[in-house]
Parts: structure tokens; sequence; C-alpha cells
């Protein structure tokens, strides 16, 4: 099992949503987080006063997979986010040992 973590612009989150439903992804987790990698934020005119923005908003998904379905996921989430401007985000993927379903206690791919 696989742990699929995106760091994506908020406006793509749906499309990403839409494009892993297609594939079967049943569930996922979407937090509004706060970041910057190499755009190093930006300044902005409010009521004449120019202030900068270090960290933009970004939302991290996180994506419980199996094996076989983990490269799949993340070419959709590529996809899918991709805007072709800087700041697209970045996708993290890490080995899952463990999945349990706490109602039914399920485990491993089941519990997916």
């Amino acid at each position: 099992m696989k742990l699929i973590t995106a760091i994506i612009k908020p406006f793509k989150a749906d499309d990403v949503r839409e494009a892993l439903s297609e594939l079967g992804v049943s569930g996922m987790t979407l937090t509004e987080v706060k970041g910057f990698g190499r755009q190093k934020g930006h300044t902005e005119l409010y009521r004449g006063a120019e202030y900068v923005i270090d960290f933009l908003p970004k939302v991290k998904l996180e994506i419980a997979v199996s094996d076989e379905l983990s490269d799949q996921a993340v070419e959709a989430i590529c996809k899918a986010a991709n805007s072709g401007q800087i700041g697209d985000g970045k996708i993290f993927v890490s080995n899952l040992e463990q999945t349990i379903r706490i109602r039914t206690g399920e485990t491993g791919n089941d519990a997916l």
C-alpha cells in the first residue's frame, strides 16, 4: 500500500478528485494549508499599500491506495493538477505499512 500526499493549487482540487474517482479511488483527505516553494510568495497591493505574502494558499491531499493503483493515481494527479504555471505543487509517495478500518476491523487493502 502507498500513501500519496499531493500539495496542489486550491482551484485544481475538484479536477484531481474527479480524476481519482474515475480510477476507483474511494476516499481522500483534503486539508487547506499554506506554504511556499521556488516561487517564494509574492507582493500584493491592498488599499494603496504593498505587502508581501510569504505563504501561499495550497491544498494538501492524502490518498491511501493499493500498490497496483499507485502509479495510475500519481499520473492522474499530475495531469489534473497541471496548470503549466509555477507553483503547481508536489507529490510525495511513501510506503504504508498498515491500514485498519476502525468500524469493522478490516486490515490492509480490505480497509481501503
